[in-house]
C-alpha cells in the first residue's frame, strides 16, 4: 500500500491516540536503517524509542526468532518453560537482582513493581506502609496506577480520581523528598534519567542521599529501567552509573530487542512478597519473548555493544558539545551514553525534526525545544560524524 492508503486506513479504523502521527511508514529495516513506503533510506536515530538496541534485522535475533517460531510461541505460566528461566539466569547474573518475573511491557513491569512493594510490606504486618513517593516530571507508564505514579498533570487529568497511594515530588531537591516522608512510605520510585520529559539525569549527590534514606527508614528504592536499561546509558543499567543497588528494578524496551517484553527484577527478599496467586500473567515469558531477551544479551556479549554504547555515547556527547559552540540555537546537550537531550533556545524542535526526516534521519522530539536521540547500539562514528555534518548545516538555516 502507498503512503496515503495507509493514514486514510488508519484514520478510519484506529482510535486517534497518536493525532497527526509524522507522514512516514515504515515497511523494513536492515542494520542502523530503515526503509519507507517510498523506498526511501532513513538512519534510525530514534530505535522505536530505545527499543531496538541490536538495529534492525540482527542476524542473532533473527536466527532466535525464526527457530522458536518454528517449535513453539506460547504455553502458558502453568508449565515450566525453559527460556524464561534461561532469561531470568541471564538478568539475575549480570544485575543486583535475585529474582524476575516477567511481564508483556513496561508498564506491566512498573505495575508489578509497585504491586511488589506494597505486598512485601503486607506480609510483613505493616499493611500502614503503602504510599509510593514518585518524582515530578517522570513518565511510568499508561495503565491507571502507572498514569497515578508519573509526575506530568498531562496524563492524569483525564482520569481523575487517580489511584490513590502515590506523592509527587520535585526531582534532585531531597528537602522536598524527605519532607513527604512518613511511617506510611512504602517505596520511593524513579528514573534515574527521565526520559519522556527531555533526558533529564538526576544528581549524583541527590540519588545517593535517596538511597541512604531508604537505608534508614526501612523504604524501598525502585528503580525504573525501563529506558535506561540494557545498555543505553553505557552501563547494562543505569543504577552501575550512579553506583547504586536498587531493591526492586524494572525493564522493558530493548530487552527484547523489539519483541515486547518487560520484567520485574528484585532483592530475593523482597521478591518473596509474591506467593502462589499474589500475581501472574497469560502471555509474560513466553518462549518466543524469552528467546527475544536471550538474543539480545548474545548480542551484547559477542559485539560488546555495551561498550560500544559507552564509547559511541562519549564521542557523540563530545561532538555535539563541540556544535553547541558554533550554533548558538543549541543550549544545552545532556545524558548518558546513547540518550542523549539536545535542549534548543527556541521552540524549533519539531522543525529541526522534519528537516532532520527530510534528509534522512528519525529522531525524536519532547515538547517543541528538546530533541531525543537514542539511536540502536550498534552506531558507529562516520554515521554520527555525518547525523553532525547534516544537523550542523540544519541550524545554520535557522
Amino acid at each position: 500500500m502507498n503512503l496515503q492508503a495507509i493514514m486514510d486506513l488508519d484514520e478510519r479504523y484506529y482510535m486517534n491516540t497518536f493525532g497527526k502521527r509524522t507522514p512516514v511508514c515504515f515497511t523494513k529495516g536492515k542494520g542502523i536503517y530503515v526503509y519507507d513506503t517510498e523506498g526511501k533510506k532513513y538512519v534510525d536515530f530514534l530505535a522505536g524509542i530505545a527499543v531496538n538496541a541490536l538495529g534492525h534485522s540482527h542476524k542473532i535475533l533473527k536466527k532466535a526468532l525464526h527457530k522458536q517460531v518454528n517449535k513453539l510461541i506460547h504455553t502458558s505460566s502453568l508449565y515450566y518453560i525453559e527460556n524464561q528461566a534461561k532469561l531470568a539466569e541471564k538478568i539475575v547474573h549480570n544485575s543486583a537482582a535475585d529474582k524476575v518475573f516477567f511481564a508483556n511491557s513496561g508498564a506491566e513491569a512498573n505495575e508489578g513493581a509497585i504491586k511488589l512493594a506494597k505486598i512485601y510490606f503486607y506480609k510483613k504486618n505493616q499493611p500502614e506502609k503503602h504510599e509510593i513517593i514518585t518524582l515530578d516530571n517522570s513518565f511510568h507508564g499508561r495503565t491507571l496506577a502507572c498514569v497515578a505514579a508519573t509526575g506530568q498533570e498531562k496524563y492524569q487529568k483525564p482520569y481523575k480520581p487517580l489511584t490513590p497511594g502515590f506523592i509527587h515530588v520535585p526531582a534532585n531537591d531531597f528537602e522536598a523528598l524527605s519532607a513527604v516522608v512518613t511511617e506510611n512510605t512504602a517505596a520511593i520510585m524513579m528514573e534515574l534519567i527521565q526520559g519522556e520529559s527531555g533526558v533529564r539525569p538526576l544528581e549524583q549527590d541527590y540519588v545517593d542521599k535517596v538511597v541512604t534514606l531508604c537505608k534508614e527508614k526501612d523504604i524501598l528504592l525502585i528503580v525504573d529501567e525501563i529506558q535506561t536499561g540494557m545498555g543505553r546509558t553505557g552501563a547494562l543499567f543505569c543504577y552501575e552509573n550512579y553506583g547504586i543497588t536498587p531493591d526492586i528494578f524494572t525493564l522493558a524496551k530493548a530487552l527484547g530487542g523489539g519483541v515486547p517484553i518487560g520484567a520485574v527484577c528484585a532483592k530475593a527478599d523482597i521478591a518473596a512478597g509474591f506467593e502462589p496467586g499474589d500475581h501472574g500473567t497469560t502471555f509474560g515469558g513466553n518462549p518466543l519473548a524469552t528467546a527475544a531477551g536471550l538474543a539480545v544479551f548474545q548480542a551484547f556479549e559477542e559485539e560488546k555493544l555495551v561498550e560500544n554504547s559507552r564509547a559511541m555515547g562519549k564521542y557523540f556527547k563530545e561532538q555535539l558539545v563541540a556544535l553547541q559552540v558554533e550554533c548558538k540555537e543549541i543550549q544545552q546537550v545532556r545524558g548518558m551514553g546513547l540518550m542523549i537531550g539536545i535542549e534548543c533556545r527556541s521552540p524549533v524542535a519539531k522543525v529541526i525534526q522534519l528537516s532532520l526526516l527530510d534528509k534522512g534521519y528519525v529522531i525524536g522530539t519532547v515538547g517543541d525545544r528538546i530533541l531525543r536521540l537514542v539511536p540502536p547500539l550498534i552506531i558507529d562514528k562516520k554515521i554520527i560524524n555525518q547525523f553532525i555534518k547534516d544537523m550542523q548545516q540544519i541550524l545554520q538555516t535557522l
